[in-house]
Protein backbone atom coordinates (compact mmCIF):
# COMPACT_ATOMS: atom_id res chain seq x y z
CA UNK A 1 0.00 0.00 0.00
CA UNK A 2 1.31 3.28 -1.04
CA UNK A 3 1.76 5.70 1.14
CA UNK A 4 -0.03 9.11 1.45
CA UNK A 5 2.06 12.18 -0.69
CA UNK A 6 1.57 16.25 0.94
CA UNK A 7 -0.02 18.82 -0.34
CA UNK A 8 2.55 20.87 -1.85
CA UNK A 9 5.92 18.96 -4.00
CA UNK A 10 8.71 18.57 -1.47
CA UNK A 11 10.88 21.91 -3.14
CA UNK A 12 7.63 23.40 -1.97
CA UNK A 13 7.64 22.30 1.24
CA UNK A 14 11.25 23.00 1.81
CA UNK A 15 11.00 26.94 0.58
CA UNK A 16 8.17 26.64 2.94
CA UNK A 17 10.04 25.71 6.01
CA UNK A 18 12.76 27.78 5.28
CA UNK A 19 10.15 30.73 4.90
CA UNK A 20 8.63 30.15 8.18
CA UNK A 21 11.84 29.52 9.76
CA UNK A 22 13.60 32.75 8.24
CA UNK A 23 10.53 34.79 9.66
CA UNK A 24 10.25 33.40 12.91
CA UNK A 25 7.09 31.91 12.32
CA UNK A 26 7.14 30.07 15.49
CA UNK A 27 5.28 30.03 19.26
CA UNK A 28 8.29 30.94 21.06
CA UNK A 29 8.73 34.10 18.68
CA UNK A 30 4.96 34.82 18.03
CA UNK A 31 4.70 34.88 22.00
CA UNK A 32 7.05 37.67 21.71
CA UNK A 33 5.61 39.42 19.20
CA UNK A 34 2.39 39.76 20.71
CA UNK A 35 2.59 38.62 24.01
CA UNK A 36 1.52 35.79 26.47
CA UNK A 37 -1.87 36.65 26.45
CA UNK A 38 -2.62 37.15 22.89
CA UNK A 39 -0.85 34.11 22.51
CA UNK A 40 -3.16 32.19 24.35
CA UNK A 41 -5.93 33.53 22.54
CA UNK A 42 -4.72 32.04 19.21
CA UNK A 43 -4.31 28.28 20.68
CA UNK A 44 -8.00 28.65 21.73
CA UNK A 45 -8.16 30.09 17.89
CA UNK A 46 -9.45 33.54 19.11
CA UNK A 47 -7.26 36.41 16.81
CA UNK A 48 -9.09 39.41 18.68
CA UNK A 49 -6.43 40.64 20.56
CA UNK A 50 -3.55 39.83 18.54
CA UNK A 51 -4.81 41.52 15.42
CA UNK A 52 -5.19 44.90 17.75
CA UNK A 53 -1.40 44.41 18.67
CA UNK A 54 0.24 43.07 15.40
CA UNK A 55 0.77 46.55 14.07
CA UNK A 56 2.77 46.55 10.53
CA UNK A 57 2.56 44.02 7.98
CA UNK A 58 6.28 42.32 7.79
CA UNK A 59 6.78 39.18 6.83
CA UNK A 60 6.04 37.73 10.39
CA UNK A 61 2.59 39.85 11.05
CA UNK A 62 1.28 38.80 7.19
CA UNK A 63 2.12 35.28 8.35
CA UNK A 64 -0.11 35.24 11.41
CA UNK A 65 -2.66 37.32 9.74
CA UNK A 66 -2.84 34.27 7.17
CA UNK A 67 -2.82 31.16 9.15
CA UNK A 68 -3.75 31.83 12.36
CA UNK A 69 -5.95 34.35 12.19
CA UNK A 70 -7.75 32.99 8.79
CA UNK A 71 -7.66 37.10 7.48
CA UNK A 72 -7.15 38.09 3.78
CA UNK A 73 -4.22 39.90 2.40
CA UNK A 74 -3.10 41.76 -0.44
CA UNK A 75 -1.26 38.92 -2.66
CA UNK A 76 1.88 41.24 -3.22
CA UNK A 77 2.60 41.25 0.63
CA UNK A 78 2.76 37.67 0.74
CA UNK A 79 5.40 35.58 1.03
CA UNK A 80 5.91 33.65 -2.32
CA UNK A 81 7.13 30.63 -0.31
CA UNK A 82 3.68 30.55 1.07
CA UNK A 83 2.02 31.05 -1.98
CA UNK A 84 1.14 27.24 -2.71
CA UNK A 85 -1.03 27.12 0.77
CA UNK A 86 -2.86 29.98 -0.70
CA UNK A 87 -6.14 31.11 -2.46
CA UNK A 88 -7.44 33.60 -4.19
CA UNK A 89 -10.27 36.09 -2.07
CA UNK A 90 -11.04 38.18 -5.49
CA UNK A 91 -9.51 41.76 -6.46
CA UNK A 92 -6.21 41.03 -5.44
CA UNK A 93 -6.27 39.75 -2.21
CA UNK A 94 -5.41 35.83 -0.72
CA UNK A 95 -6.10 33.57 2.26
CA UNK A 96 -4.86 30.58 3.53
CA UNK A 97 -6.07 27.06 2.28
CA UNK A 98 -5.14 25.59 5.56
CA UNK A 99 -4.48 26.69 9.02
CA UNK A 100 -0.77 26.37 9.91
CA UNK A 101 -0.44 26.34 13.47
CA UNK A 102 2.99 26.77 15.08
CA UNK A 103 2.60 23.82 17.76
CA UNK A 104 5.29 23.04 20.47
CA UNK A 105 8.54 22.59 18.56
CA UNK A 106 6.31 21.99 15.27
CA UNK A 107 3.74 23.34 12.76
CA UNK A 108 0.57 21.51 12.25
CA UNK A 109 -1.65 21.35 9.24
CA UNK A 110 -5.71 21.25 9.80
CA UNK A 111 -8.92 23.29 8.42
CA UNK A 112 -10.05 26.17 10.38
CA UNK A 113 -12.26 26.16 12.73
CA UNK A 114 -15.74 26.72 11.50
CA UNK A 115 -16.21 29.84 13.78
CA UNK A 116 -13.14 31.81 11.51
CA UNK A 117 -14.53 30.07 8.25
CA UNK A 118 -17.94 30.55 9.12
CA UNK A 119 -19.40 30.82 5.22
CA UNK A 120 -21.37 27.90 3.54
CA UNK A 121 -18.42 26.78 1.04
CA UNK A 122 -15.74 26.64 4.00
CA UNK A 123 -18.49 23.99 5.44
CA UNK A 124 -16.84 20.45 4.42
CA UNK A 125 -17.98 17.12 5.42
CA UNK A 126 -14.17 15.73 5.02
CA UNK A 127 -12.99 18.83 7.32
CA UNK A 128 -9.95 18.39 9.28
CA UNK A 129 -10.51 19.73 12.49
CA UNK A 130 -7.66 21.82 14.24
CA UNK A 131 -5.97 20.73 17.16
CA UNK A 132 -8.92 20.46 20.40
CA UNK A 133 -9.79 19.18 23.99
CA UNK A 134 -10.00 15.71 22.93
CA UNK A 135 -6.04 15.33 21.38
CA UNK A 136 -4.61 17.07 24.28
CA UNK A 137 -6.29 15.19 26.64
CA UNK A 138 -5.42 12.06 24.66
CA UNK A 139 -1.84 13.16 24.55
CA UNK A 140 -1.27 13.81 28.67
CA UNK A 141 -3.19 10.42 29.26
CA UNK A 142 -0.65 8.60 26.61
CA UNK A 143 2.50 6.63 27.58
CA UNK A 144 5.57 8.29 27.20
CA UNK A 145 8.39 5.34 27.28
CA UNK A 146 10.47 4.31 23.78
CA UNK A 147 8.68 2.25 21.76
CA UNK A 148 9.90 0.79 18.46
CA UNK A 149 6.57 0.96 15.96
CA UNK A 150 3.71 3.43 16.62
CA UNK A 151 0.27 3.67 15.19
CA UNK A 152 -1.62 6.91 15.34
CA UNK A 153 -5.21 5.54 13.78
CA UNK A 154 -7.32 8.08 12.68
CA UNK A 155 -4.58 10.62 12.24
CA UNK A 156 -6.53 14.01 11.03
CA UNK A 157 -3.69 16.73 10.49
CA UNK A 158 -1.72 13.82 12.46
CA UNK A 159 -1.00 15.86 16.24
CA UNK A 160 -0.38 12.43 17.80
CA UNK A 161 2.26 11.49 15.42
CA UNK A 162 3.86 14.60 15.67
CA UNK A 163 4.47 13.53 19.24
CA UNK A 164 4.60 9.62 18.82
CA UNK A 165 7.86 10.45 16.53
CA UNK A 166 9.45 11.48 20.26
CA UNK A 167 9.34 8.26 21.01
CA UNK A 168 9.03 5.81 18.45
CA UNK A 169 11.79 4.35 15.87
CA UNK A 170 8.99 4.35 13.19
CA UNK A 171 5.53 5.91 13.08
CA UNK A 172 2.38 4.63 11.01
CA UNK A 173 -0.64 6.87 10.84
CA UNK A 174 -3.75 6.13 8.95
CA UNK A 175 -6.84 7.67 8.52
CA UNK A 176 -10.11 7.15 6.42
CA UNK A 177 -10.61 10.08 4.19
CA UNK A 178 -7.69 11.02 2.01
CA UNK A 179 -8.08 14.64 2.61
CA UNK A 180 -7.21 14.33 6.28
CA UNK A 181 -4.24 11.90 5.16
CA UNK A 182 -2.60 14.59 2.56
CA UNK A 183 -2.94 16.81 5.47
CA UNK A 184 -1.28 14.66 7.98
CA UNK A 185 1.64 13.96 5.14
CA UNK A 186 2.04 17.48 4.83
CA UNK A 187 2.42 17.93 8.76
CA UNK A 188 5.05 15.27 8.80
CA UNK A 189 7.44 16.81 5.47
CA UNK A 190 6.88 20.34 6.92
CA UNK A 191 8.62 19.14 10.01
CA UNK A 192 11.35 17.09 8.28
CA UNK A 193 9.68 13.28 9.32
CA UNK A 194 9.22 10.34 7.79
CA UNK A 195 5.79 8.42 8.24
CA UNK A 196 4.15 6.01 6.81
CA UNK A 197 0.89 7.30 5.78
CA UNK A 198 -2.31 5.04 5.16
CA UNK A 199 -5.65 5.43 3.94
CA UNK A 200 -8.38 2.82 5.34
CA UNK A 201 -11.05 2.97 7.65
CA UNK A 202 -10.13 2.09 10.96
CA UNK A 203 -7.27 -0.77 11.49
CA UNK A 204 -7.58 -2.17 7.74
CA UNK A 205 -4.96 -0.52 6.33
CA UNK A 206 -2.32 -2.02 8.77
CA UNK A 207 -4.27 -6.24 8.72
CA UNK A 208 -1.68 -8.28 10.11
CA UNK A 209 0.36 -5.67 11.55
CA UNK A 210 1.27 -5.05 15.18
CA UNK A 211 2.65 -2.38 17.52
CA UNK A 212 4.20 -1.51 20.64
CA UNK A 213 1.92 1.96 20.85
CA UNK A 214 -1.47 2.70 19.46
CA UNK A 215 -3.39 5.34 19.68
CA UNK A 216 -6.58 6.90 18.49
CA UNK A 217 -8.79 9.51 18.78
CA UNK A 218 -11.23 8.25 16.72
CA UNK A 219 -14.83 9.85 15.19
CA UNK A 220 -16.31 8.29 18.44
CA UNK A 221 -19.98 10.96 18.63
CA UNK A 222 -22.54 8.44 19.46
CA UNK A 223 -25.48 8.48 17.43
CA UNK A 224 -27.93 6.48 15.00
CA UNK A 225 -24.97 6.31 12.67
CA UNK A 226 -25.58 8.31 9.86
CA UNK A 227 -22.14 10.27 8.66
CA UNK A 228 -22.47 14.19 8.33
CA UNK A 229 -18.65 15.09 9.53
CA UNK A 230 -15.87 12.14 8.95
CA UNK A 231 -14.27 13.72 12.03
CA UNK A 232 -16.79 13.42 14.32
CA UNK A 233 -19.26 10.35 13.13
CA UNK A 234 -18.21 6.93 12.44
CA UNK A 235 -20.97 5.31 10.17
CA UNK A 236 -21.53 2.44 13.15
CA UNK A 237 -24.16 3.25 15.36
CA UNK A 238 -24.13 4.41 19.08
CA UNK A 239 -20.42 3.47 20.48
CA UNK A 240 -19.85 0.40 18.28
CA UNK A 241 -16.84 2.13 16.64
CA UNK A 242 -14.55 2.00 20.00
CA UNK A 243 -16.13 -1.29 20.83
CA UNK A 244 -14.62 -2.57 17.58
CA UNK A 245 -11.78 -0.64 18.20
CA UNK A 246 -10.86 -2.24 21.69
CA UNK A 247 -11.76 -5.04 19.97
CA UNK A 248 -8.83 -5.30 17.58
CA UNK A 249 -6.75 -4.77 20.62
CA UNK A 250 -4.96 -8.71 20.24
CA UNK A 251 -4.40 -8.47 16.76
CA UNK A 252 -3.05 -4.53 16.57
CA UNK A 253 -0.51 -5.24 19.73
CA UNK A 254 2.83 -6.70 19.63
CA UNK A 255 3.56 -8.12 23.34
CA UNK A 256 3.68 -6.08 25.86
CA UNK A 257 2.24 -3.24 23.34
CA UNK A 258 -0.61 -0.63 24.72
CA UNK A 259 -3.62 0.68 22.66
CA UNK A 260 -4.64 4.08 24.06
CA UNK A 261 -7.63 6.25 22.75
CA UNK A 262 -10.59 8.65 23.58
CA UNK A 263 -14.18 7.44 23.62
CA UNK A 264 -17.56 7.90 24.08
CA UNK A 265 -20.48 5.06 25.50
CA UNK A 266 -23.53 5.53 26.03
CA UNK A 267 -25.43 4.43 29.71
CA UNK A 268 -28.87 2.59 28.33
CA UNK A 269 -31.42 2.13 30.64
CA UNK A 270 -31.41 -1.26 32.59
CA UNK A 271 -27.82 -1.92 32.14
CA UNK A 272 -25.19 -1.83 33.98
CA UNK A 273 -22.70 0.74 31.31
CA UNK A 274 -19.53 -1.30 33.32
CA UNK A 275 -20.50 -4.26 32.89
CA UNK A 276 -21.01 -3.76 28.98
CA UNK A 277 -17.74 -1.64 28.46
CA UNK A 278 -15.91 -4.33 30.32
CA UNK A 279 -17.38 -6.58 27.61
CA UNK A 280 -15.45 -4.67 24.79
CA UNK A 281 -11.99 -6.72 25.78
CA UNK A 282 -12.24 -10.18 24.19
CA UNK A 283 -12.33 -12.69 26.98
CA UNK A 284 -8.79 -15.04 26.53
CA UNK A 285 -7.10 -12.92 24.45
CA UNK A 286 -4.06 -12.09 27.11
CA UNK A 287 -5.50 -8.25 27.37
CA UNK A 288 -5.78 -5.68 30.49
CA UNK A 289 -7.37 -3.04 30.27
CA UNK A 290 -8.33 0.38 32.58
CA UNK A 291 -11.46 2.20 31.28
CA UNK A 292 -11.39 5.41 33.34
CA UNK A 293 -14.73 7.68 32.70
CA UNK A 294 -14.20 11.13 33.54
CA UNK A 295 -17.74 12.58 32.98
CA UNK A 296 -21.30 11.95 32.06
CA UNK A 297 -23.47 14.27 29.94
CA UNK A 298 -27.43 14.29 28.97
CA UNK A 299 -28.49 13.37 25.64
CA UNK A 300 -29.75 16.78 24.91
CA UNK A 301 -26.67 18.85 26.08
CA UNK A 302 -24.55 16.04 24.32
CA UNK A 303 -26.24 16.56 20.94
CA UNK A 304 -26.83 20.31 21.11
CA UNK A 305 -22.76 20.34 21.70
CA UNK A 306 -22.17 18.09 18.45
CA UNK A 307 -24.27 20.85 16.53
CA UNK A 308 -22.77 23.53 18.01
CA UNK A 309 -19.78 22.75 16.91
CA UNK A 310 -21.30 22.27 13.29
CA UNK A 311 -23.03 25.03 13.49
CA UNK A 312 -25.32 26.46 10.66
CA UNK A 313 -27.39 25.00 7.74
CA UNK A 314 -25.16 21.42 8.25
CA UNK A 315 -27.23 21.29 11.67
CA UNK A 316 -30.77 21.55 10.05
CA UNK A 317 -33.01 18.77 10.81
CA UNK A 318 -30.27 16.29 12.85
CA UNK A 319 -31.39 17.42 15.88
CA UNK A 320 -34.66 15.72 15.88
CA UNK A 321 -33.53 12.50 14.10
CA UNK A 322 -30.60 12.19 17.00
CA UNK A 323 -32.60 12.56 20.18
CA UNK A 324 -35.29 9.92 18.59
CA UNK A 325 -32.69 7.50 17.63
CA UNK A 326 -31.42 8.10 21.54
CA UNK A 327 -34.65 7.57 22.88
CA UNK A 328 -35.62 4.28 20.83
CA UNK A 329 -32.51 2.98 22.00
CA UNK A 330 -33.16 3.93 25.69
CA UNK A 331 -30.11 5.83 25.87
CA UNK A 332 -30.33 8.01 29.24
CA UNK A 333 -26.74 9.79 29.23
CA UNK A 334 -22.99 9.61 27.32
CA UNK A 335 -19.77 8.67 28.55
CA UNK A 336 -16.50 10.22 28.06
CA UNK A 337 -13.74 8.90 29.42
CA UNK A 338 -10.18 6.95 27.93
CA UNK A 339 -9.48 3.50 27.40
CA UNK A 340 -6.10 2.10 27.88
CA UNK A 341 -5.76 -2.04 26.85
CA UNK A 342 -2.66 -3.99 27.66
CA UNK A 343 -1.48 -7.41 25.78
CA UNK A 344 -0.18 -8.64 28.86
CA UNK A 345 0.00 -12.58 27.88
CA UNK A 346 -1.44 -12.96 30.60
CA UNK A 347 -4.92 -15.83 30.07
CA UNK A 348 -6.23 -14.22 33.93
CA UNK A 349 -7.14 -10.76 32.97
CA UNK A 350 -7.29 -7.48 35.07
CA UNK A 351 -10.17 -5.67 33.40
CA UNK A 352 -11.15 -2.51 35.48
CA UNK A 353 -13.83 -0.09 34.52
CA UNK A 354 -14.53 2.92 36.76
CA UNK A 355 -15.53 6.43 37.17
CA UNK A 356 -13.20 9.23 38.57
CA UNK A 357 -14.56 11.44 41.50
CA UNK A 358 -15.18 15.05 40.32
CA UNK A 359 -11.92 16.41 42.33
CA UNK A 360 -9.93 14.46 40.09
CA UNK A 361 -7.74 15.64 37.61
CA UNK A 362 -7.30 14.25 33.67
CA UNK A 363 -5.33 11.35 33.21
CA UNK A 364 -1.80 11.63 32.75
CA UNK A 365 0.81 9.13 31.14
CA UNK A 366 2.27 8.75 34.43
CA UNK A 367 -0.66 7.58 35.95
CA UNK A 368 -1.71 5.13 33.40
CA UNK A 369 2.09 3.50 34.00
CA UNK A 370 1.88 3.91 37.48
CA UNK A 371 -2.00 1.79 37.49
CA UNK A 372 -0.29 -1.12 35.17
CA UNK A 373 3.13 -1.06 36.69
CA UNK A 374 1.10 -1.85 39.96
CA UNK A 375 -0.69 -4.18 38.61
CA UNK A 376 2.48 -6.07 37.31
CA UNK A 377 3.50 -5.87 40.99
CA UNK A 378 0.57 -7.82 42.24
CA UNK A 379 1.32 -10.39 39.61
CA UNK A 380 4.42 -10.99 40.61
CA UNK A 381 4.43 -10.70 44.37
CA UNK A 382 2.50 -12.16 47.10
CA UNK A 383 1.01 -9.15 49.44
CA UNK A 384 0.65 -11.38 52.77
CA UNK A 385 4.27 -11.75 52.41
CA UNK A 386 4.68 -7.92 51.92
CA UNK A 387 5.57 -5.02 54.14
CA UNK A 388 3.52 -2.02 53.29
CA UNK A 389 3.49 1.79 53.98
CA UNK A 390 0.68 3.96 53.57
CA UNK A 391 0.59 6.35 50.21
CA UNK A 392 0.75 9.82 50.20
CA UNK A 393 -1.86 12.29 51.78
CA UNK A 394 -4.54 9.19 52.76
CA UNK A 395 -7.34 10.30 54.61
CA UNK A 396 -10.56 8.11 55.99
CA UNK A 397 -13.97 9.90 56.24
CA UNK A 398 -16.74 8.03 58.43
CA UNK A 399 -20.41 8.16 58.40
CA UNK A 400 -22.82 7.80 61.05
CA UNK A 401 -25.99 7.54 61.31
CA UNK A 402 -28.07 8.00 64.31
CA UNK A 403 -31.15 4.80 64.63
CA UNK A 404 -33.52 5.74 66.77
CA UNK A 405 -33.28 5.88 70.83
CA UNK A 406 -30.24 3.28 70.67
CA UNK A 407 -27.06 5.64 69.29
CA UNK A 408 -25.16 6.13 66.35
CA UNK A 409 -24.06 3.24 63.97
CA UNK A 410 -21.05 3.30 61.58
CA UNK A 411 -22.32 3.22 58.08
CA UNK A 412 -19.52 3.74 55.58
CA UNK A 413 -16.11 4.67 55.39
CA UNK A 414 -14.49 6.30 52.93
CA UNK A 415 -11.17 6.15 52.54
CA UNK A 416 -9.15 9.19 49.62
CA UNK A 417 -6.03 8.59 48.00
CA UNK A 418 -5.04 11.87 46.47
CA UNK A 419 -1.16 10.46 46.05
CA UNK A 420 -1.39 10.44 42.42
CA UNK A 421 -3.23 13.46 41.67
CA UNK A 422 -6.65 11.34 40.80
CA UNK A 423 -8.09 12.03 43.96
CA UNK A 424 -9.19 8.60 44.66
CA UNK A 425 -12.71 8.31 46.56
CA UNK A 426 -13.60 4.54 47.71
CA UNK A 427 -15.36 2.91 50.62
CA UNK A 428 -14.01 0.53 51.96
CA UNK A 429 -14.31 -2.42 55.25
CA UNK A 430 -13.48 -2.43 58.63
CA UNK A 431 -11.16 -4.80 57.60
CA UNK A 432 -9.33 -3.26 54.98
CA UNK A 433 -9.17 0.25 57.80
CA UNK A 434 -7.59 -2.23 60.42
CA UNK A 435 -5.13 -3.08 57.74
CA UNK A 436 -4.45 0.73 56.72
CA UNK A 437 -3.96 1.33 60.30
CA UNK A 438 -1.08 -1.29 60.70
CA UNK A 439 0.86 -0.18 57.74
CA UNK A 440 4.27 1.18 58.01
CA UNK A 441 5.14 -1.39 61.32
CA UNK A 442 7.68 -4.18 60.71
CA UNK A 443 4.70 -7.12 60.25
CA UNK A 444 4.04 -8.48 56.64
CA UNK A 445 0.27 -8.14 55.44
CA UNK A 446 -0.19 -12.10 56.34
CA UNK A 447 1.30 -11.23 60.20
CA UNK A 448 -1.12 -8.26 60.64
CA UNK A 449 -4.16 -10.87 58.85
CA UNK A 450 -3.34 -13.12 61.33
CA UNK A 451 -3.38 -10.95 64.56
CA UNK A 452 -6.69 -9.65 63.84
CA UNK A 453 -8.14 -13.13 63.25
CA UNK A 454 -6.57 -14.13 66.73
CA UNK A 455 -8.55 -11.24 67.97
CA UNK A 456 -11.62 -11.88 66.38
CA UNK A 457 -11.80 -15.22 66.92
CA UNK A 458 -11.84 -15.81 62.88
CA UNK A 459 -10.04 -18.24 60.92
CA UNK A 460 -6.86 -17.01 59.46
CA UNK A 461 -6.90 -18.09 55.94
CA UNK A 462 -10.54 -17.75 55.66
CA UNK A 463 -9.69 -13.51 56.61
CA UNK A 464 -6.75 -13.57 53.94
CA UNK A 465 -9.34 -14.84 50.94
CA UNK A 466 -11.66 -12.03 51.81
CA UNK A 467 -9.02 -9.43 52.28
CA UNK A 468 -6.87 -9.97 48.86
CA UNK A 469 -8.98 -8.74 46.55
CA UNK A 470 -9.60 -5.23 48.59
CA UNK A 471 -5.56 -5.27 49.48
CA UNK A 472 -5.20 -5.88 45.63
CA UNK A 473 -7.66 -2.34 44.73
CA UNK A 474 -5.64 -0.23 48.17
CA UNK A 475 -2.18 -1.62 45.95
CA UNK A 476 -4.13 -0.01 42.85
CA UNK A 477 -4.73 3.10 43.98
CA UNK A 478 -1.23 3.28 45.64
CA UNK A 479 -2.93 3.72 49.18
CA UNK A 480 -0.70 0.59 50.23
CA UNK A 481 2.82 0.88 48.83
CA UNK A 482 5.19 -1.86 48.79
CA UNK A 483 8.11 -1.76 51.32
CA UNK A 484 11.43 -2.57 48.67
CA UNK A 485 12.66 -6.31 49.32
CA UNK A 486 10.19 -6.40 52.68
CA UNK A 487 8.14 -9.87 50.73
CA UNK A 488 9.91 -13.03 50.51
CA UNK A 489 8.53 -14.00 47.78
CA UNK A 490 5.96 -14.47 44.52
CA UNK A 491 4.72 -17.93 44.94
CA UNK A 492 0.95 -18.09 45.14
CA UNK A 493 0.46 -14.28 44.34
CA UNK A 494 -1.76 -15.15 41.24
CA UNK A 495 -3.70 -17.47 42.49
CA UNK A 496 -4.30 -15.00 45.59
CA UNK A 497 -4.87 -11.47 43.59
CA UNK A 498 -6.69 -12.67 40.09
CA UNK A 499 -8.19 -15.78 40.87
CA UNK A 500 -11.69 -15.68 39.17
CA UNK A 501 -10.28 -14.21 35.48
CA UNK A 502 -11.34 -10.47 34.39
CA UNK A 503 -12.26 -8.36 38.22
CA UNK A 504 -13.64 -5.47 39.12
CA UNK A 505 -15.65 -4.20 36.05
CA UNK A 506 -18.38 -2.16 38.00
CA UNK A 507 -15.74 -0.49 40.56
CA UNK A 508 -16.02 2.99 40.79
CA UNK A 509 -13.69 5.25 41.96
Amino acid sequence: MMTTQPLIAPSAVTALRDALTSHGYTRDAIVTRVGIEAAQGLNRYDPTLTLQLLGEDDPLAVLIQLFMCGRTVPLDRAEPAVVPLLESAGEGTVRAAVHLHPYENWWAISDFPRFLRPAPQDRRAEAVVPIGLDASLLRRATLTHHVGSALDLGTGGGVQALHLSAQADKVTATDLSPRAARFAATTAALNGLDWEILQGDMAQPVAGRRFDLVVSNPPYAVGPGTVHSVHRDSGRPGDALCAELAGAAPELLTEGGYLQFRSNWVHRAGEDWRERLAGWIPRGAGLDAWIVQRSVTGVVPYVDHWLELAGGEEALGQREAWLRWFETQKVEAVGVGTVVVRRSGHQQSVVRVEEMSSEAGELTGAQVAGWFGRRDWLRAHDPLRTRFLPGRGLSLWQQADQRGGTGWELTQQVLKVPGDGLNWSDRISPLAVALLGGVGREATLGEQLARIAEAEGAHADRLAEVALPEVARLVERGALVPVEGAEGGAEGAEAGVEEGGAEGVADRG
